[in-house]
C-alpha cells in the first residue's frame, strides 16, 4: 500500500527536480537572448545615416538597423526590435522557452528577453594610425 505521506514527496521531489531543470533551462536561454541581442546591436550599429555622414554627424538609419537585426537574427528563428536614437542603438529580443518538466503541471512555456546596445564609433582620420 501506498500512503500519503509517500505520493505527495514524490510530487514534491518531481516539482523540485522541474524547478531545477527548467530555471537551468530558463537562465541559458535569458543569457542567450542576451548574447543574440548584444550582436545584433552591434550589426545594426553599422546600418549609418547617409544624410548624416554628409553632414559630418554619426547617426544611425533606423529603418536599415532593424534589417540588420532581421538578418542577423534569422538563422536563430528568434525576432528582434530595434530601437535608434542618433549614434546608439538598442536590440531586444525575446522568444519563448518550452518547459521540460514543468509542462506537465501546466507551465508550457515561458517568454525570455534580453537587451544589447551599441554605440558608433568614428574610425581613424589620420594615415599615421592611433
Amino acid at each position: 500500500m501506498v500512503t500519503p505521506f509517500v505520493v505527495s514527496i514524490t510530487l514534491a521531489l518531481i516539482l523540485f527536480a522541474g524547478l531545477v531543470v527548467d530555471g537551468g533551462y530558463l537562465l541559458a536561454a535569458r543569457r542567450e537572448a542576451i548574447d543574440e541581442a548584444e550582436g545584433a546591436a552591434r550589426a545594426a550599429a553599422q546600418a549609418l545615416s547617409v544624410p548624416g555622414l554628409r553632414s559630418g554627424m554619426v547617426t544611425i538609419d533606423p529603418a536599415q538597423a532593424q534589417a540588420a537585426v532581421d538578418r542577423y537574427l534569422g538563422p536563430t528563428g528568434h525576432t528582434g526590435r530595434a530601437e535608434a536614437s542618433g549614434d546608439t542603438v538598442t536590440v531586444t529580443v525575446s522568444f519563448a522557452q518550452p518547459m521540460s518538466i514543468l509542462g506537465a503541471a501546466g507551465v508550457t512555456s515561458r517568454t525570455v528577453t534580453g537587451r544589447g546596445t551599441a554605440h558608433t564609433v568614428r574610425g581613424i582620420e589620420t594615415a599615421g594610425g592611433p
